[in-house]
């Protein structure tokens, strides 16, 4: 390697503060056009059909993935292949966004006419507001850069970021504008984290009926290692009342400290649960979000969570492998 750390740096620092200022300088030219065109979006009956080549090309797959998952029903067409028969994606309702940064390439001007003559809507993020597709176009965001990133000033960099930072902007606007919800948001991303983190009920994670840890309170240090041993869950017990009310919680940690206090181990077995026990231990509810759950769990550096109900009854208990499992640990 012929260059320094420091000259490593020094190139990665003047690449971000470039691309930074980019995105300044497009916040600074935003007006009615980009309300129009978030007008456009809440207006479409059909999908948004967003299409561009190389590297705009690119961006707009991502906005395309962003627009779907955010309540604006969209898909990509790439501009090479909307003349071999992908036109079709463009139906009455449809609104076609098309990224381009000089406006002029010759894949997208060859698409236009096909596009006008469906009469759809056409919003292009362009770099030149004086090329032909921003003529062409019903609605212009300007994305036009002073200079890309890279050392020589040509690879598509600054002028990618400024595209994909508008079309992010069209997107959570019009997120926002249709009222969409964070429950709207998981049930596009039901398979993910995302997802989970909005879906998941402590209840939908915890061990319950038989599979729940709990002894009485007059049970005996012996009675809950037998429980917490044969227990789907290791490592801890709720202790209960008469009324299944929780009134503590014992774990084998606190057994561990235990042992270090007792020289008479058998002594130590037959201790009741009431004298050993933790006292108002902390809880959650079944309807609690696992990922609140999880937080209070990795906050607190606990490996159990007992779970309790309105009246105070122990309806389950909650194990850190569930949530590490469930991808939110």
């Amino acid at each position: 390697m012929t260059m320094g750390n420091d000259e490593i740096l020094s190139q990665a620092i003047a690449t971000l503060n470039i691309e930074a200022e980019a995105i300044k300088q497009a916040v600074g030219r935003l007006n009615d056009s980009f309300a129009t065109a978030v007008e456009v979006l809440l207006q479409m009956p059909g999908h948004a059909v967003v299409c561009g080549v190389g590297k705009s090309g690119a961006v707009g797959r991502k906005l395309a993935s962003t627009l779907a998952s955010t309540g604006t029903p969209a898909f990509f067409m790439h501009s090479g292949e909307a003349l071999h028969g992908d036109l079709g994606m463009v139906t009455e309702g449809a609104v076609v966004i098309i990224l381009s940064n000089s406006g002029e390439s010759e894949e997208v001007l060859a698409i236009l006419p096909e596009i006008k003559r469906r009469g759809v809507p056409v919003i292009a993020i362009c770099g030149n507001v004086n090329a032909t597709l921003s003529k062409e176009a019903d609605v212009v965001l300007d994305a036009h850069v002073e200079a890309e990133a890279d050392p020589l000033g040509l690879a598509p960099t600054t002028s990618c970021v400024v595209q994909m930072a508008l079309g992010d902007a069209l997107a959570a606007a019009a997120m926002k504008a249709r009222g969409f919800t964070a429950k709207d948001f998981a049930a596009s991303h039901p398979a993910g984290v995302l997802g989970r983190r909005v879906l998941l009920r402590v209840k939908d994670l915890m061990h319950s009926g038989q599979d729940n840890p709990v002894v009485s309170t007059d049970a005996t240090v012996e009675d809950a290692l037998l429980v917490m041993t044969q227990a789907a869950i290791r490592g801890a017990v709720g202790v209960v009342d008469a009324e299944g009310i929780l009134c503590g919680i014992f774990t084998d940690g606190m057994l561990r400290v235990l042992m270090q206090q007792y020289d008479d181990r058998n002594l130590l077995m037959k201790q009741s649960m009431s004298d050993v026990m933790t006292t108002e231990p902390t809880t959650c509810g079944p309807d609690m979000l696992a990922a609140e759950a999880a937080r209070i769990v990795q906050e607190r550096q606990f490996d159990n969570l007992p779970v309790v109900d309105e009246e105070g009854r122990a309806v389950g208990m909650l194990d850190i492998q569930d949530l590490v499992k469930a991808g939110l640990v």
